[in-house]
């Protein structure tokens, strides 16, 4: 397993500190950018004033011509499912994802679509995905928190899928992996099923809530380069 390529994170982090935020993205093997919901950065406030995020100003000077970045943003389902319609909610995200590449000269970089209930929605997703992921130059993800019929992911265009691992074994179903890399949500090694060349090992979900400090942040990222070794 190459080191520099597998250890990211969700994006939502318990700092109230910018500096310190960008700070411990940056231990990661693909630095995000931080959302700090202490700041105000939860993703139904800051869609309400798309590209407005704390930590951006700072990551984007910190990680300036760095081979790979990953930023994230709430998806249009999501926004949706919380009462917005269809085209505000479509917009918004644009506009969020378009603020947020403009600031950052990097040579690649992952978007993933945060959607944490999308086996709920019933939508035709990608629908309402393909034109955010056809306006950029990114490599496109989704991260699902809660279960689904993986199924449809598989047969979607997406090229990355985060899920948590924790909870939910991926693998049994028909159209595992379908060329799709796998951001595996972990909280111990145990979690992982299938781990293969460009998947990546993250945390079943952000950490961002009051449930969690800054000293459960540190924890977490001892783990994931614990298991990350291990896996070597």
């Amino acid at each position: 397993m190459e080191k520099r390529r597998v250890i990211t994170q969700i994006g939502s982090l318990p700092y109230d500190n910018v500096k310190d935020a960008v700070k411990y993205s940056l231990k990661h093997d693909i630095p995000f950018l931080p959302e700090l919901p202490l700041l105000g950065d939860s993703m139904l406030d800051y869609i309400k004033n798309p590209g407005m995020l704390s930590c951006l100003d700072e990551f984007s000077r910190a990680v300036k011509g760095n081979e790979l970045v990953k930023v994230q943003c709430v998806g249009p389902i999501t926004l949706i499912q919380e009462g917005y319609e269809e085209d505000d909610a479509i917009r918004r995200c644009y506009q969020h994802i378009s603020s947020i590449l403009d600031k950052l000269d990097v040579k690649e970089t992952i978007l993933f679509l945060d959607e944490p209930a999308l086996g709920q929605s019933g939508m035709d997703f990608f629908r309402l995905w393909a034109p955010l992921f056809a306006s950029f130059n990114i490599v496109s993800g989704v991260h699902v928190c809660g279960n689904m019929d993986w199924d449809k992911l598989f047969n979607s265009p997406i090229k990355i899928i985060s899920h948590d691992s924790s909870q939910y074994d991926i693998t049994k179903y028909p159209r595992y992996r379908n060329g799709k890399r796998i951001a595996w949500g972990i909280n111990r090694k145990e979690d992982i099923k299938d781990f293969r060349e460009g998947d990546l090992l993250t945390l079943p979900c952000g950490i961002g809530s009051k449930l969690f400090c800054v000293e459960d942040a540190e924890r977490s990222l001892e783990m994931l380069v614990k298991v990350r070794d291990a896996e070597e």
